[in-house]
């Protein structure tokens, strides 16, 4: 897989700084952290991003919020035109001390891409910008789609994680996935309760969830993406709403729903 660098910050409190980059499908940036905050979002496109023992997916609709000195991993699951903001500890003290996904409204969006594109605009413009766009930030709705991972203290259950991510439309029973990773099924449910706070049915459909996202965001239709995770279009749009509180339509970019999927969208 390609790999990219992270940025180097410098400079003093009072101005942020700004990024804006392109990368394309399938590179990784490695774990690795800053000690400035950053304001995480892709004007377009879908990242992966690990945090901790949690796995976050980022669809235009939203931005990942890290506190300084977060350790985060990004994937690209699509080619992405990123725009980052990185703000100073001294002007990011009155926002949340742990990492947090939150919805991105007109407003947020204009202020983060303005930003990122005139880096070398005024001082007095850029003061004012990053000053509101921290007030934004901080009232802006927070979103729960996080999925939890395992950690390193038993190689069965990351192993079948792994798998499960990496193929999430597979329909493999947790028998086989058991047998397969050497564990018993009582072993691997146990595992499950313990190190993910949940049985293994709930965490694939936060898996699956992810993903249906991150398809909706690119413009694929509902009812493909639905069977593909191996769902009826209308139980897929039914788990979606009750998973997430809205209908898979809001996850979708303006304009490409089509007549066959308005059903199933509903």
């Amino acid at each position: 897989m390609p790999q990219a660098a992270p940025p180097v910050l410098d400079g003093q409190p009072g101005h942020g700084r700004s990024l804006a980059r392109y990368y394309p499908r399938g590179l990784q940036i490695e774990p690795h952290s800053h000690t400035w905050a950053q304001v995480l979002y892709a004007v377009s496109g879908v990242m992966w991003v690990e945090v901790g023992r949690e796995a976050l997916v980022v669809p235009p609709q939203r931005a990942v919020w890290l506190p300084p000195g977060t350790q985060h991993a990004i994937h690209m699951l699509s080619a992405v035109e990123m725009r980052n903001l990185y703000l100073h500890e001294r002007d990011s003290r009155h926002l949340s001390e742990r990492c947090e996904v939150f919805e991105i409204n007109g407003l947020l969006r204009e202020l983060i891409t303005s930003l990122a594109e005139r880096a070398r605009d005024d001082d007095a413009w850029l003061a004012a910008a990053y000053g509101l766009a921290t007030i934004e930030l901080a009232r802006a709705p927070r979103s729960t789609l996080r999925i939890p991972l395992p950690g390193a203290s038993d190689r069965r259950l990351a192993l079948l994680c792994r798998t499960v991510i990496d193929n999430p439309s597979a329909d493999i029973g947790f028998e086989q996935h058991a047998a397969t990773v050497g564990a018993s099924v009582r072993t691997l449910a146990r595992l499950f309760t313990r190190e993910l706070g949940m049985g293994f049915a709930q965490w694939r459909r936060q898996v699956q969830l992810a993903v249906a996202v991150s398809r909706l965001a690119q413009g694929q239709p509902v009812s493909a993406v639905a069977r593909a995770l191996g769902y009826l279009p209308s139980s897929f749009s039914d788990m979606f709403r009750r998973e997430l509180g809205t209908p898979p339509s809001e996850f979708r970019p303006a304009g490409t729903l089509g007549f066959a999927d308005e059903n199933a969208a509903q």
